[in-house]
């Protein structure tokens, strides 16, 4: 089990991966550092938004829940 922080941490520390990746492709294709930054922001921003509603969504599907017991000892 990890706290809240340590999983907060772990996905900023990834979208700033993704976003380094995403941004020197972009540097890569179009030559241009200012536009291959702002390609890798509106990545981002697009991605987390994405995310944020897949998981809403996924809440709503039962699949591979696992429900608590009825009694416990």
């Amino acid at each position: 089990m990890e706290t809240h922080a340590r999983t907060i941490l772990k996905s900023l520390t990834w979208r700033l991966v993704a976003f380094t990746i995403t941004t020197l492709i972009a540097l890569v294709l179009t030559g241009k550092l200012e536009l291959a930054a702002t390609i890798g922001v509106v990545d981002t921003m697009i991605k987390l938004a994405a995310y944020y509603f897949h998981e809403r969504a996924w809440l709503k599907i039962p699949y591979g829940k696992m429900h608590p017991p009825e009694y416990q000892i």
